[in-house]
């Protein structure tokens, strides 16, 4: 075994242990170490990356070198390496963007105890992408919880309380159907392991066994990471949570977090009740319809929002509809399409969280239509950034939403029932989506008494150092772009990835 293959063991040790460190640590101290984490572990994931592009295959690291069945493994392959790759790139933007507003806002005696927050959610999205064990994914979706917890309430204000209590609620809702999902398919296949796992379904589908227990599991660990995701009509939970977190744990949260239990439930799809017996149970359609459900109203919410920065997670119910309707389409190219998608919200909705920060600070905080008027001209940077990501959401050509949405197209004639509900959805989706982000672009735009009244935003914008803030919307602006114009090989990956969990 070379020393690469080894990484993503590293890249989950590391930032795990990054957290334990920054526990002695003082804040500015812990930011450096995690940093460091992050950055080491996306320069990991990258080698992963290659190294399976070259080898074109995929690859399990046993744990303490025990075979399955009774071992720990880990799988990588190139959608795990190209996952973790993406994943460490927002997050390394997003803690950088949000850098100085985790200093304001939060305590100078809790500012390592953030940091700590950030380690261990990079690290349970690092075990959700590699994990080949079903409890291990239990235990890390967990520390996943707990750490987005631990971001929403550390600022300490009333609303950051109840929004940590409400993200609690609905998390520990799915978490506790997810693991009724995993403890019924320990009881019917005997094994955890993904691989072994699957053997042991495909034996039961061919002898005619368990049809119904195989059902419910498929129906309850669907339900409880729909729920985890913020799937339509899952999502109450949602613009209370990424509207009143600090900006890191927003673009965090409404980035990475409900992605990586996405990319969970794709791997049970493939690599333990196994595609095509997903799609013969139909439960595929039922996610097509939250999907398209998703799309349109979480748009009419977002339309229907005053404060910007709930009209962005709104936004974002919008988006998780664009996924789950690519699953449900039960096609390779829908999956392909769902898993791009993936990659285009996580780069772009953290761009617009990262970049309305800009926005809010030279306008006196305020979050409304009425007092961002003309900020686009006080904070050109931020009203850029704001603009190519609002752009992309809408799909705007050379933007990586408008690949998605091209993907979600010609994938969808792959699927002849399916075809003019996709088609439909993705057009009134795309309408609602220009409604709401225009408006707001138009609006930074704009002059007017509002923007003259913003000489007190301006002179508080003085306070910031804006340099890390301008570095992350650069680096988000170019990743976009990037998806953008070079989405064949990106794709191409996910399909060899694909292919691979087969």
């Amino acid at each position: 075994m070379t020393l690469v293959q080894n990484f993503p063991f590293f890249s989950i040790i590391i930032a795990m242990f990054s957290g334990i460190i920054s526990s002695v640590l003082t804040g500015k101290q812990a930011r450096n170490v995690s940093l460091t984490a992050i950055s080491v572990t996306t320069a990991m994931s990258a080698a992963v990356l290659f190294f399976c592009l070259k080898t074109g295959e995929s690859y399990t690291y046993m744990m303490g070198h025990f075979p399955a069945p009774w071992g720990n493994e880990i799988r990588a392959g190139v959608l795990e390496g190209l996952t973790a790759l993406m994943f460490g790139l927002v997050m390394l933007f997003s803690v950088i963007g949000g850098m100085e507003h985790t200093f304001l806002d939060v305590e100078e005696s809790k500012i390592n105890l953030f940091f700590i927050m950030i380690d261990l959610m990079l690290s349970s999205l690092l075990a959700l992408i590699y994990t080949n064990d079903l409890f291990t994914a239990y235990v890390f979706v967990e520390i996943n919880t707990i750490a987005g917890c631990g971001l929403i309430m550390i600022r300490q204000v009333g609303r950051s309380f109840t929004s940590a209590i409400w993200y609690m609620v609905m998390s520990q809702l799915g978490s506790g159907l997810f693991l009724i999902g995993l403890t019924l398919l320990y009881d019917v296949t005997g094994h955890l392991l993904m691989t072994p796992a699957k053997e042991a379904v495909a034996v039961l589908e061919a002898a005619g066994s368990y049809e119904i227990p195989l059902l419910v599991i498929l129906a309850v660990i669907s339900v409880g990471l729909a729920i985890k995701s913020g799937l339509f009509p899952f999502h109450s939970w949602i613009p209370y949570t990424y509207g009143y977190a600090t900006p890191t744990a927003s673009a965090v949260l409404s980035g990475l977090v409900s992605k990586g239990y996405i990319f969970l439930l794709i791997k049970i799809f493939y690599r333990v009740l196994g595609r095509e017996n997903v799609i013969a149970t139909r439960m595929v359609n039922v996610l097509f319809i939250f999907g398209l459900a998703g799309m349109i109203m979480g748009s009419v919410l977002a339309i229907l929002e005053k404060d910007t920065r709930r009209m962005i997670a709104y936004s974002s119910v919008a988006q998780i509809g664009y996924i789950y309707m690519g699953i449900g389409l039960g096609t390779g190219g829908g999956m392909i399409a769902a898993v791009f998608h993936m990659f285009t919200h996580s780069a772009t909705k953290a761009l617009l969280f990262i970049s309305a920060v800009g926005l809010y600070e030279v306008s006196g905080d305020k979050k409304d239509f009425a007092s961002l008027r003309g900020a686009g001209y006080r904070n050109p940077l931020a009203g850029i950034g704001f603009t190519v990501g609002a752009l992309s959401m809408v799909g705007f050509p050379m933007l990586s939403g408008f690949i998605s949405k091209l993907l979600f197209a010609t994938s969808a004639l792959d699927s002849p029932h399916k075809m003019m509900p996709t088609l439909i959805g993705l057009a009134v989706s795309t309408v609602l989506n220009a409604i709401y982000f225009l408006r707001l672009v138009i609006t930074l735009y704009r002059g007017g008494e509002a923007a003259e009244k913003t000489d007190q935003g301006r002179e508080t914008a003085l306070l910031y150092h804006p340099g890390m803030l301008r570095l992350a919307i650069c680096g988000f602006i170019l990743l976009n772009l990037f998806l953008g114009l070079n989405s064949q090989p990106i794709v191409g990956s996910i399909a060899a990835g694909l292919a691979m969990f087969d």
